[in-house]
């Protein structure tokens, strides 16, 4: 008898990931961006077309699936986390992406995001977060600033907005980021890293919408701004910004984080990232931007066993020594004996 081989699939380049579709993006959207950089990120993490499913809602972010060469879902508003869910739990072996935007994923879909968090399925989840309705013509969305003027809110939005990774946080995800369009070099290092953690990676994305909302990150992404308005995150890293210049403290009497000048390079004040702190986490996802940078990169990653993986082995061990009889199951539960009438 001949042994059986397993056949592993050719290594693939960023080309190979690119479909024959038209991208249908706005000239100089943000979308192409975050593309470029996930079709160079796959080849990078060893994944296959053949094992690779993009799944999406509704939304300008939402024809992702069209433009990457492999498995896809253009699914309905707010419920690719549910269709992913269902993906994931029929087949586990499969690498499962989740493309979704601010409005898509944290309005209508807000109850289906909570719960793929905090369940824990190992998926990534991208989050797009331009700050306005795009594909529906600019209305405001459920992260638009307080005074944001859209056709829904022509006077200025009055609504605090919500803030995408401190929703994560509190729906309980076990890996959270934060990253910007046209951070080629950092993204797929983050978008890696997102891929290794094993359970629900949750990475929001600034992207910026140039037809109606543009520029409304420039304060931290425009290139004369950003050194002293991004605070670039490293696991077991000073918290240095500005050049070096300036640094994140934690002030022990007010238990808050507060900005401090480095003098005469001392950064003993300097706090220390640790990804695995939920508090620290909290605490930087909270900083009211103006008086504190932008904070970027893995903000939080504490892993834990994940729900496909939970569902797997129970349904094993339940099934352990049981012949699989379907019909039986499909015909277990209550009957009744119906007899003809005298």
């Amino acid at each position: 008898m001949n042994a059986i081989t397993s056949i592993t699939p050719p290594a693939t380049k960023a080309e190979d990931w690119a479909t024959d579709q038209e991208v249908r993006w706005c000239p100089g959207c943000g979308d192409y961006a975050i593309l470029k950089a996930v079709q160079r990120t796959m080849p990078e993490i060893g994944a296959t077309r053949e094992n690779t499913v993009f799944v999406s809602g509704i939304g300008c972010s939402s024809r992702f699936p069209y433009y990457v060469e492999t498995y896809g879902f253009h699914t309905i508003h707010g419920r690719a986390p549910a269709v992913a869910t269902g993906v994931k739990l029929a087949n586990p072996e499969l690498d499962v992406w989740i493309i979704t935007g601010d409005g898509d994923g944290l309005s209508i879909g807000g109850n289906h995001m909570l719960h793929l968090l905090r369940r824990n399925l190992d998926v990534q989840v991208l989050l797009f977060n331009n700050e306005i309705y795009g594909l529906t013509k600019g209305q405001y969305s459920p992260t638009s600033r307080v005074g944001t003027k859209s056709p829904t809110t022509p006077y200025g939005s009055v609504e605090r907005p919500v803030s995408p990774c401190a929703f994560a946080l509190g729906a309980g995800a076990r890996f959270v980021a934060r990253t910007i369009d046209t951070a080629q070099k950092a993204m797929p290092d983050i978008l890696k890293a997102a891929h290794a953690h094993k359970g629900a990676s949750f990475v929001e994305i600034f992207q910026n919408c140039i037809v109606y909302n543009d520029d409304v990150f420039a304060d931290f992404t425009a290139k004369k701004s950003a050194p002293a308005n991004q605070l670039h995150l490293a696991d077991g890293a000073p918290m240095l910004f500005d050049g070096g210049m300036r640094g994140i403290a934690f002030d022990t009497g007010a238990m808050a984080l507060r900005v401090i000048d480095i003098l005469h390079g001392d950064i003993s004040g300097v706090l220390v990232h640790d990804v695995t702190s939920k508090l620290q986490a909290q605490l930087l996802v909270d900083m009211p931007f103006g008086a504190f940078p932008m904070a970027l990169g893995v903000i939080y990653h504490s892993p834990a066993p994940s729900f496909e993986a939970a569902v797997t082995l129970q349904n094993a061990t339940v099934s352990m020594g049981k012949p699989t009889d379907l019909n039986a199951l499909l015909r277990k539960g209550q009957s009744w004996e119906v007899s003809p009438r005298e």
